[in-house]
C-alpha cells in the first residue's frame, strides 16, 4: 500500500497543519510504503519571493524531521525536485474538463477573499491530481475540505484510463481522520494562517505561545456560573492534546462553574507547550546539522523521481510520445 501526503511551504506549520496533516502522517509511515512531499510548485500560487520560499521549504522540512518524519521509513522531498509533476499535470489537463475545474469550490472561495485568479490558482487541483497519480498511490489521507480534490484525482484517473487503457492510474482511495476533520483557530473559525487566527508549532517564546492561547474567543459567562463544554473552543483543542480522563474533567469543571475562562486557557498552554517540548528540543538540534536535512530531502528525491518515471514513461507511451 502505498501512501501519499504534501504540504505547503506557505510558512510556519500551525496545529491545524499538525493533527490534520502531519501527525497521520507520522503513523501512517509503519502501515506501508509512505511518501510525503514539500509542495513548493502549490505555493507559487501565493509565495511570490523566492527568498521566503527557499527559507520556508527549509523550515517546513526542519519541523517535520522535529516533529517525527522518520526518512528510514518514508520518502521525503521537494515537489519541484520531481519535474515529471509538471509533465503529467498537463497530459491530464488534455483530458479533463473545464466544468470539473469551475466546479472546485476551494477556487470559487480564494477568489472570494480577493486572491488574483491566476490560471495556476484555477488549474491547482490538477497539479495535486498529478501529485497523487504520478506515484500509483492507493491512499491519500485528506482533511475534509480537500475531499473535493481528492474525488476530482479520481474523477481525472478514470477519465484518462478509459480513453488510454483500463488501470494506467491507479485511482486512489482517501483516508479521513473525522475527529481532527476540523480544528478551530483563535476565533473559532477553522485555524488557517489565511484567517490569522492560528497557534504555531514552535512559537518563538513560551510567552507569545500563552498570549495567542489567551486570545481564544469566549463568551462572557460569569466566572461563578455553569459553562457549557460543548460549544467552547478551549475544551476542542484541548481534547487534541489531553487524556479522555483529563477532558473529562474539565468538561465538568465547566459545568460545575466557579473557575473563569482564563482558568482553563492556562491549562491549554501548558499541554500544548508540554506536547511539543521534545519536538523543539530536537527541532534545535537539526537546526545545528542542516546538511542532515538537505541530505534527507536529496535522497528522497532521488527514490521519489525514480518512481515517478515509472508511471511518465508508461503515460508517455499511452497516450503516443
Amino acid at each position: 500500500m502505498r501512501i501519499l501526503s504534501g504540504i505547503q511551504p506557505s510558512g510556519r506549520p500551525h496545529i491545524g497543519n499538525y493533527f490534520g496533516m502531519m501527525e497521520p502522517a507520522f503513523h501512517l509511515q509503519d502501515e506501508g510504503d509512505a511518501f510525503y512531499f514539500i509542495a513548493d510548485y502549490h505555493s507559487l500560487t501565493s509565495t511570490h519571493d523566492p527568498v521566503i520560499l527557499r527559507e520556508n521549504v527549509r523550515n517546513l522540512a526542519v519541523d517535520f524531521l522535529a516533529c517525527g518524519l522518520d526518512p528510514k521509513k518514508a520518502t521525503f522531498w521537494r515537489q519541484s525536485d520531481v519535474p515529471e509533476v509538471t509533465e503529467l499535470t498537463w497530459i491530464l489537463s488534455c483530458v479533463t474538463p473545464m466544468g470539473m475545474l469551475e466546479r472546485c469550490v476551494s477556487y470559487k472561495d480564494k477568489i472570494a477573499q480577493g486572491v488574483s485568479p491566476s490560471t495556476g490558482l484555477f488549474s491547482y487541483p490538477l497539479l495535486q491530481a498529478a501529485d497523487i497519480l504520478i506515484f500509483d498511490s492507493n491512499v491519500v489521507p485528506v482533511g475534509k475540505d480537500q475531499k473535493q480534490h481528492l474525488e476530482l484525482t479520481r474523477d481525472v484517473a478514470q477519465k484518462f484510463n478509459d480513453r488510454y487503457g483500463a488501470e494506467l492510474l491507479v485511482i486512489p482511495e482517501p483516508r479521513i481522520r473525522e475527529s481532527t476533520a476540523m480544528i478551530p483557530g483563535l476565533d473559532g473559525q477553522k485555524m488557517s494562517k489565511s484567517y490569522g487566527n492560528t497557534i504555531e508549532l514552535f512559537e518563538e517564546t513560551e510567552k507569545k505561545l500563552r498570549k495567542k492561547i489567551m486570545k481564544i474567543v469566549t463568551d462572557s459567562t460569569a466566572v461563578e456560573e455553569s459553562k457549557d463544554p460543548s460549544d467552547s473552543y478551549i475544551v476542542q483543542l484541548y481534547r487534541l492534546f489531553a487524556s479522555a480522563d483529563e477532558v473529562a474533567e474539565m468538561e465538568a469543571s465547566f459545568r460545575a462553574g466557579g473557575q473563569g475562562y482564563g482558568h482553563y486557557k492556562q491549562q491549554l498552554f501548558e499541554a500544548v507547550r508540554d506536547h511539543f517540548a521534545p519536538m523543539r528540543e530536537r527541532r534545535e538540534e537539526l537546526l545545528k546539522d542542516l546538511d542532515y536535512v538537505d541530505g534527507v530531502l536529496e535522497a528522497g528525491a532521488k527514490h521519489a523521481r525514480s518512481e515517478a518515471r515509472k508511471v511518465i514513461d508508461r503515460v508517455r507511451d499511452a497516450v503516443g510520445m
